[in-house]
């Protein structure tokens, strides 16, 4: 936090009642920031609530404050919570999202790059208005994922324009539609919409993985998620939501990936560990992976899940080998499966260090 921001963060917090508690600021500046790092939703969620409410431009100084808290939302997906164009992408985004852009992206990345060429004066004008809102510029790429940036777009539950609105959602966010005239289709409207509706969702979120998942399916499923999962982690609570939803969001991430990096190429950190080339396109298409680290043992595995030993191998080729010497593994799993194993990862993980330590563990 600079200087300047944290002067701002004094002159917004005195029309927070419900932040003003929190701070002491006749404090030394480390107080303020610890408190603000602890307190930083409590300031997020008044200000969210001040620019979504009010129905002129937000104010600029209210905003940049707003910018510097909500680019935390991408703490799961960024390991410095926003992408750095000078740095190889595969080192910083979550290494649990790397399998399902590759096979993605063998499908759909000539046509992303193609989208990449005429996509600048869309992306502008969302970026413009987005930094209106303190919104992070990688959420322009929904409106890729949702309607390829096509304002004739129209799902066939009746969601229109690029940022496919349904009629409700549409009308709460001030969008009018007529036999004529359907705000849903006006860049400029409907991005301004986009722009508070997302707002709103990370308001009750505080994640952006979340909101995008909830963009795509409904809040509703996300909190069904959290409830069952017991997490807020997305890649925790991924296999409680919708394939869709689940899906949606990893779009989106590889959509950002074809858009910003500027070598499209991973780092292979493990060659061997490559099942993609052992699977259908309909098994990667209902596959999901989760690196793996520690003791664990694939016969282990195998019994807790029950899944067939050749299938597993054929995911997940030279799985005990590869931990041993490399010390992590891209596990790759059925969706179902991948499920039964994040439900029961620490018992399993038990059962395999006993199993090393009475030295029966081949």
């Amino acid at each position: 936090m600079n200087r300047n921001l944290f002067i701002l963060m004094f002159i917004l917090s005195s029309n927070w009642s419900c932040a003003e508690k929190h701070y002491s600021f006749h404090s030394k500046y480390y107080a303020v920031l610890r408190d603000t790092i602890i307190n930083k939703e409590i300031l997020e969620d008044s200000l969210i609530r001040t620019i979504i409410e009010t129905t002129s431009k937000p104010q600029q100084e209210k905003v940049q404050f707003l910018s510097e808290l909500t680019k935390y939302g991408f703490k799961n997906l960024f390991t410095k919570f926003n992408y750095n164009p000078a740095l190889p992408y595969s080192s910083q985004v979550n290494p649990n999202a790397e399998l399902y852009m590759r096979d993605y992206l063998k499908q759909h990345s000539s046509q992303l790059v193609k989208m990449k060429s005429y996509a600048a004066p869309y992306f502008d004008l969302i970026d413009n208005i987005f930094s209106q809102y303190g919104l992070p510029k990688e959420l322009k790429y929904i409106a890729v994922i949702e309607s390829s940036l096509k304002t004739s777009a129209t799902s066939w539950v009746g969601a229109a324009g690029p940022w496919q609105f349904m009629p409700g959602t549409a009308k709460n966010y001030g969008l009018k539609i007529g036999r004529y005239n359907d705000e849903r289709r006006d860049y400029f409207k409907s991005t301004n919409a986009a722009a508070r509706f997302l707002l709103k969702l990370y308001k009750d979120l505080h994640d952006w993985l979340l909101v995008i998942a909830a963009y795509n399916g409904g809040p509703g499923r996300v909190y069904s998620a959290i409830k069952k999962s017991g997490s807020r982690d997305f890649w925790s609570l991924q296999y409680y939501l919708p394939l869709e939803s689940r899906n949606h969001v990893k779009k989106f991430i590889a959509t950002h990936y074809v858009m910003e990096a500027k070598n499209m190429e991973f780092n292979n950190e493990n060659k061997n560990n490559n099942s993609s080339n052992n699977l259908t396109e309909i098994e990667l298409a209902n596959a999901d992976s989760l690196r793996v680290s520690g003791k664990y043992i694939s016969k282990v595995i195998i019994k807790n899940i029950g899944i067939d030993h050749t299938l597993f191998q054929k995911y997940n080729p030279d799985f005990d080998k590869i931990l041993s010497k490399v010390g992590e593994y891209i596990m790759v799993l059925p969706a179902d499966k991948m499920k039964l194993f994040q439900s029961h990862k620490y018992d399993i993980l038990n059962e395999c260090v006993q199993l090393v330590l009475t030295g029966d563990s081949m």
